[in-house]
């Protein structure tokens, strides 16, 4: 029977990852790789049995990649600390595990509470995440931001959640948005994408609609029109800030 490795990257995560290792403490090891955190994550994390590393921070999918080598087992289960897995997902991945899987990984359905509510409207669900994998057969691409696992084989869907706690408020959101659009507008520009016009007139008002009409926020009330917007925006700035980027020297997008 495989055993399984869950793996969380984190930078103070004090008031997180207490909640977030409960959640898989039914794995066969726990690994937290902490890039440097002055609150006390290491000791909670420790305290919770996992076993901590430190490396400072090489970007988002280089560290998840050294959690894989660095994990005692091949099966691969990563998750944030804002993260937690239900005991629906918990259960699916252990039955999984119960023989070895002949396949290459395992996409979850990521849900996310916002503004006092699950959203399973919009872009942001149901947000299939490969996060079970076995490192064998998979790794985590370089990119700058929304980092992704790449595959080498069949990948299947699980229909466990798993759930995200990814803003505390408003401004919390806003203040991601910033940083996240920041490393969208870079990593465009280094795989030589360009913004125009077009892009900053047409993209945002797109996913405007296509979040609040077709993913249907419009069922989610006043809550799905703020996500919706919300979303678009943060289209609107990643093209601004690609556009500034592209100005040069003094242009880039802060």
């Amino acid at each position: 029977m495989p055993k399984l490795t869950a793996t969380v990257i984190t930078l103070n995560e004090a008031a997180n990852i207490e909640a977030c290792l409960a959640s898989i403490a039914w794995a066969d090891e726990i690994l937290v790789i902490d890039s440097g955190s002055t609150d006390g994550t290491p000791d909670l994390a420790r305290a919770r049995g996992a076993r901590v590393v430190v490396k400072d921070w090489p970007g988002y999918s280089a560290q998840k990649n050294f959690a894989a080598v660095q994990a005692a087992h091949d099966w691969i289960l990563s998750v944030d600390a804002d993260e937690r897995v239900t005991p629906e997902l918990a259960a699916q991945i252990r039955q999984l595990l119960t023989t070895e899987p002949g396949i290459a990984g395992y996409r979850i359905p990521r849900v996310t509470w916002h503004l006092g509510r699950w959203i399973r409207v919009t872009d942001w669900y149901p947000d299939p995440q490969l996060r079970l994998y076995d490192r064998r057969r998979a790794k985590w691409a370089e990119r700058r931001v929304h980092e992704s696992v790449t595959a080498d084989g069949l990948v299947e869907r699980l229909t466990g959640e798993l759930q995200h706690y990814a803003y505390r408020n408003v401004s919390h959101h806003f203040a991601t948005m910033d940083r996240y659009t920041t490393l969208a507008a870079e990593e465009m520009y280094a795989q030589g994408r360009r913004a125009g016009a077009f892009d900053l007139i047409a993209h945002p008002p797109a996913t405007f609609l296509r979040n609040y009409v077709l993913r249907r926020g419009f069922t989610a009330g006043m809550t799905g029109f703020i996500i919706s917007a919300m979303n678009s925006f943060y289209v609107f700035m990643k093209f601004v800030k690609l556009w500034s980027i592209q100005r040069g020297p003094g242009g880039g997008p802060g």
